[in-house]
């Protein structure tokens, strides 16, 4: 008899605790839905309709990021190539995969994707969601298959969970995968630098930041302003910019299949420049003064589709003097936002 009454009560604890299981796991009626805080002086944001930014979906995404499962032999993360201190890039001119291969392009820069469409030196992928696929695949970088690595977290409760949350699946995908860390790269915005808070007249530029700002927007200075203009300080738009008079990598024109795009190459913004070096698309230039040495003096006139708005290419460039160089660079470095290199809101979540 007694055993018969265990035996009972063991099945009505089991359908009470059943219950429950299976109501916590009811979809949510809403999700935490959010926004991005930015300035007024920054163009609104307009997210995909398939992927609204949820408080949900960005700490999965962060915890994503971070994620060295991600890789084939479990060394390697998003953040081990897109490093904070460096604004999310790569001081290599190239990165290494887990293979021990070196890539042919440096680690662009992970700031303000928000506002960005067309991803990488080419302009590849046409959504921040396909960016995302990529390197995961990709046998010279992280060389792992979406598969084998939700095969590996299948078990993982807090990663069970957090898919649950923000998708309300047990049997996520890599398109879950990738809508989650484009939700936290899209947080990723940087707009306290300097330079902002001289717009928001809470700051002066020095004298020399001062005549280095005028020669950026100045036909007869610097001329940066054509292709780093405005508020995200760049126009997103694919340029051959002189760096080659016989260039080898055909960057754009190798996806377009257009002669007329044949080397050329995102511009990159300038926002926290003193932090991402190496420059360029190869990562040649290792100090900011050899970038504005090159616009200066050594730009190729003769590479093959240079850009109509390199209109000193004839001479070699905009010919600044030392003085000018240097103020120029004061200029460059009022876009540094440490305050962004160092938001613990986008740090490694198991070593915040």
């Amino acid at each position: 008899m007694m055993k018969l009454i265990h035996i009972c009560l063991f099945c009505l604890l089991s359908i009470i605790f059943g219950c429950r299981k299976s109501i916590e796991l009811q979809p949510e009626q809403y999700l935490t839905y959010t926004s991005i805080d930015i300035p007024d002086n920054f163009p609104s944001i307009i997210h995909p309709e398939d992927n609204p930014l949820t408080e949900e979906g960005i700490l999965l995404g962060r915890h994503l990021f971070w994620e060295k499962k991600l890789s084939g032999d479990n060394t390697m993360s998003c953040g081990s190539c897109h490093m904070p201190q460096y604004s999310f890039s790569d001081p290599n001119p190239t990165s290494t995969g887990i293979n021990g291969i070196n890539g042919t392009r440096n680690a662009m820069v992970l700031q303000n994707l928000a506002w960005a469409n067309e991803f990488f030196w080419d302009g590849r992928a046409l959504s921040l969601e396909e960016q995302i696929i990529m390197p995961v695949l990709d046998s010279i970088e992280m060389d792992e298959t979406w598969s084998h690595f939700f095969e590996e977290i299948k078990h993982d409760n807090n990663y069970r969970r957090m898919f649950y949350d923000a998708f309300f699946t047990f049997e996520p995908d890599s398109t879950h995968a990738a809508k989650a860390i484009a939700q936290f790269l899209r947080t990723m915005v940087s707009t306290n630098s300097k330079y902002d808070k001289v717009l928001r007249n809470e700051a002066n530029f020095t004298p020399e930041e001062n005549a280095g700002f005028d020669s950026f927007n100045s036909l007869s200075g610097g001329d940066c302003f054509h292709c780093h203009g405005g508020i995200l300080a760049t126009d997103n738009s694919f340029k051959n910019n002189g760096l080659d008079e016989f260039p080898i990598d055909t960057g754009r024109g190798t996806i377009t299949g257009l002669v007329n795009d044949q080397f050329k190459f995102k511009v990159p913004t300038l926002r926290n420049i003193e932090f991402s070096a190496p420059y360029m698309h190869d990562g040649r230039f290792q100090t900011l003064d050899e970038v504005i040495n090159f616009y200066s003096i050594l730009v190729q006139h003769n590479s093959p589709n240079i850009d109509p708005l390199m209109e000193f290419s004839q001479s070699g460039g905009v010919q600044l003097d030392p003085q000018e160089r240097a103020e120029l660079k004061a200029f460059l470095l009022t876009f540094s936002d440490s305050d962004f290199i160092n938001n613990p809101d986008f740090s490694d979540p198991n070593n915040p």
